[in-house]
């Protein structure tokens, strides 16, 4: 069984920044995807970026050139460095992983989700 532990959310002023870890946990972890997807408020989730094993990026058109994402894969995290924030990226943040379960199979695993609010 795979966890993900969200951590980084919180309150900041808009043009401030935070940054999202999540890592991980289970043995013999062998991770394709990771990537992190955000919910506003009556809204759908949507996809806020991605990174593969080998580190090419994704990215929503409306979080290009403010958000990054990078990951260590020695520790099974990824990241989301978030900057000039805007109150529109007031969401709760999720973390997801795609986890191999075979080498042609894999499952999808979700965090808890963070919550991030950006202040005008």
């Amino acid at each position: 069984q795979v966890q993900l532990v969200e951590s980084g959310g919180g309150l900041v002023q808009a043009g401030g920044s935070l940054r999202l870890s999540c890592a991980a946990s289970g043995s013999s972890v062998r991770i394709n995807v990771m990537g992190w997807y955000r919910q506003a408020p009556g809204s759908q989730r949507e996809l806020v970026a991605t990174i593969n094993s080998i580190g090419r990026t994704t990215y929503a058109y409306s979080v290009k050139g403010r958000f990054t994402i990078s990951r260590d894969n020695a520790k099974n995290t990824v990241y989301l460095q978030m900057n000039s924030l805007k109150p529109e990226d007031t969401a709760v943040y999720y973390c997801n992983a795609e986890v191999m379960t075979t080498f042609y199979t894999s499952r999808d695993y979700w965090g808890q989700g963070t919550q991030v609010t950006v202040s005008s």
